[in-house]
């Protein structure tokens, strides 16, 4: 088997170079991070779990019309996908106050906020990926005034569609990031959905008990990561009922991705 070459890695996953040109290959990574890497720790089965639910989401944003990168799962751990020049902004929309706005703002964490807010993170570790506006993406040519609309126009959309979802297996939105890229389709720059959607980037809380069902767990030293997302993945149906052995890893409904 030729050694795939490695395009870029980051965080939590890495991507390869794809079998045809314009494709790459995401492959999810068990590393968990927090607070731009000054956090690390390794998981094992995070990996396999993220990328099965940001499959799910991303089949299912896909049939309500909204473009991503994303092709195909190819096994456990990684998923082809079209390559996109990433626009370095990263977009969080929040529903409620949680994180970083509950400090900035002084607003008690879980207050239901006026409307969806969106917010703007220029990417950059080193930066601390700090907070931006319009005016500096358009200005700094991060994106021009018409991708940025597009940006806004799918996050709201992405923000419909998720808080919905959610909701029917019982879970609360509160908030989460997505990052958008480039794609060239004839001749023309088309913007897309691109990186992932799951519990690593999404604020997920249990409808009834308000208990964290994503990364706040690591961040905050509340440990059950792996538990939390399995649970997130057997609401959405797509693990089994069934909670696997100790140490035996998430047992995932099989389908028939090759």
């Amino acid at each position: 088997m030729n050694r795939r070459r490695r395009i870029y890695e980051g965080k939590a996953k890495i991507l390869y170079e794809g079998p045809e040109p314009g494709t790459l290959i995401q492959h999810f990574k068990d590393d968990a991070t927090a607070f731009n890497n000054k956090k690390h720790e390794v998981i094992e089965g995070k990996g396999v779990l993220n990328n099965r639910i940001s499959e799910h989401i991303f089949l299912m944003l896909a049939e309500i019309g909204v473009p991503t990168h994303f092709l195909k799962r190819l096994n456990m751990r990684e998923q082809l996908i079209q390559e996109v020049e990433i626009i370095p902004v990263e977009v969080v929309v929040r529903n409620i106050a949680a994180g970083s706005i509950a400090k900035r703002l002084g607003i008690d964490e879980g207050t239901r906020l006026p409307r969806s807010i969106v917010e703007f993170y220029y990417k950059s570790d080193d930066l601390d990926d700090p907070m931006v506006t319009d005016e500096h993406i358009t200005a700094f040519g991060w994106a021009n005034p018409q991708e940025l609309d597009d940006m806004m126009a799918l996050a709201l959309r992405i923000n419909d569609f998720l808080t919905g979802l959610f909701l029917g297996i019982g879970i609360r939105l509160v908030d989460f990031k997505i990052e958008f890229g480039r794609l060239e389709e004839n001749d023309t720059l088309r913007i897309v959905l691109a990186d992932e959607i799951s519990p690593d980037c999404c604020r997920l809380w249990d409808i009834e008990t308000d208990e964290k069902l994503d990364k706040d767990l690591f961040r905050r030293d509340m440990g059950g990561l792996v538990d939390a997302y399995q649970e997130v993945a057997q609401r959405l149906g797509i693990l089994a009922e069934s909670r696997p052995a100790a140490g035996s890893g998430p047992v995932l409904v099989t389908d028939n991705s090759n």
